[in-house]
């Protein structure tokens, strides 16, 4: 039985998914066909993760799905503040997962990792990560490729910017450029999504007009700054109350599947704030040229993801919905709360657009619900540990990350002997 007490160590947990006793979480009526298998494909002494979540492509596999990414760290206790370099890594899917060390990086957090993606236009070898200068806590973001030093692997190429240091909060879906944020900034105002010490060229500034989403073009390097902090005040002015005190920060810069659209959340005094002062969190779009910077008038929530064009899957009202950003209606409702528990947790659309899953947490676990989209069927997976890490900067959100051929997802979860590792959840539900 797979239960909170037993994640699969060394074997496949087959479930057909109609009604499971599962020990330790009662007994869960799952009304769905089909089969789900869970597998665990990291172990040892040190923990892995591959961070995130599947959102915007966001892929751990290369193209022929032969390697997928992961960090390996010997803690998963505190956050690392730039002395403690977690190992970038290769699983090699036809060798049992194989796990190759490749290189290093000091830019990372438990959550996000280190903003993994392979580049879209070379797929099968090139990836890009985050990184930072042991010396001067600048962030920077690094293009490795497996090719390179006669196929051993190594940097093709670094992207540093000294007077403001940015890191890649996201890769364009077709490739061309990567959208870069100040996770200086992110560790000063949101500890969870960024990296803590590294250095920040705007701690006393509350909305900087040098500071925001940066676009950088991945072939010359070249940076542009889309959206500022100062633009994003007055975009808000008379809308949020004390706006010239607020420090604003940015979260999730999602890039659409056409390369032409860019949703992102502006946010303000989301944790630590003083009595009576409400938080700030307020969604945007934007071209990847920084024209038609347009507030959302309807928020959704949780962790969103784009369908097709300016159509972007997130929550409302307590269902998981379909929205349009162009003509800011709510075009479709994929599920309520019998098919979805939590609407907000992290999702993901397969690339193919057939399947789509959440991810939420529950009674020690994470707990997946996939939606075949075409037919409404569902399928639920075992729930996976999360041990202790429920919450707080180390918690260990569900971020399930689809492969590219839409038919598994890989999600991180507490092996039995505690340590952090990745799970592979794939369907098969012909």
């Amino acid at each position: 039985v797979c239960g909170v007490n037993n994640p699969m160590t060394n074997h496949m947990c087959r479930v057909n998914c109609m009604f499971l006793l599962v020990v330790g979480f009662g007994v869960h009526a799952w009304a769905a066909d089909g089969s789900v298998t869970v597998t665990q494909i990291t172990r040892g002494l040190n923990h892995h993760f591959f961070g995130y979540i599947g959102q915007s492509r966001t892929i751990p596999w290369n193209a022929s799905g032969r390697y997928l990414l992961a960090l390996q760290t010997s803690f998963q206790d505190h956050m690392p503040d730039g002395n403690e370099p977690a190992d970038v890594c290769l699983l090699d899917a036809r060798n049992g997962y194989a796990l190759r060390v490749v290189d290093r990086s000091r830019g990372y957090n438990p959550q996000q990792g280190t903003m993994f993606y392979w580049n879209p236009e070379h797929p099968e070898t090139q990836f890009f990560f985050n990184d930072r200068d042991p010396k001067t806590g600048k962030v920077f973001t690094v293009l490795f490729d497996l090719t390179a030093n006669d196929g051993k692997g190594g940097r093709l190429r670094e992207y540093r910017f000294d007077d403001s240091p940015v890191g890649n909060s996201g890769v364009a879906q077709n490739g061309r450029y990567f959208l870069a944020i100040n996770y200086a900034r992110m560790a000063r105002l949101r500890l969870v999504t960024g990296y803590l010490g590294a250095w920040d060229w705007t701690e006393d500034v509350a909305a900087p007009a040098d500071d925001g989403i940066f676009r950088v073009d991945i072939t010359t390097g070249t940076r542009v700054l889309i959206v500022s902090f100062a633009q994003l005040k007055e975009a808000l002015r008379g809308t949020v109350p004390r706006v010239d005190e607020r420090h604003f920060f940015i979260n999730h810069t999602l890039n659409n599947r056409n390369n032409d659209l860019i949703y992102f959340f502006c946010r303000a005094d989301f944790e630590k704030r003083p009595p009576g002062v409400e938080r700030v969190n307020m969604a945007f779009t934007v071209r990847p040229d920084g024209s038609e910077l347009t507030r959302q008038g309807i928020f959704i929530g949780g962790h969103p993801d784009w369908e097709w064009g300016a159509r972007i899957i997130g929550s409302k009202d307590k269902k998981q919905v379909l929205y349009d950003t162009a003509t800011q209606e709510i075009v479709e409702v994929l599920g309520g709360r019998e098919t979805f528990p939590n609407p907000e947790g992290d999702i993901a659309l397969s690339p193919d657009g057939r399947w789509f899953v959440n991810g939420h947490g529950a009674a020690g676990a994470n707990h997946y619900t996939f939606l075949e989209r075409r037919t409404g069927r569902v399928l639920k997976s075992p729930p996976i540990s999360y041990g202790e890490w429920k919450g707080g900067e180390l918690r260990l959100d569900p971020a399930p990350c689809w492969n590219r051929t839409g038919d598994a997802v890989v999600v991180p979860g507490l092996s039995e002997d505690g340590t952090r590792q990745m799970f592979l959840i794939r369907l098969d539900p012909d």
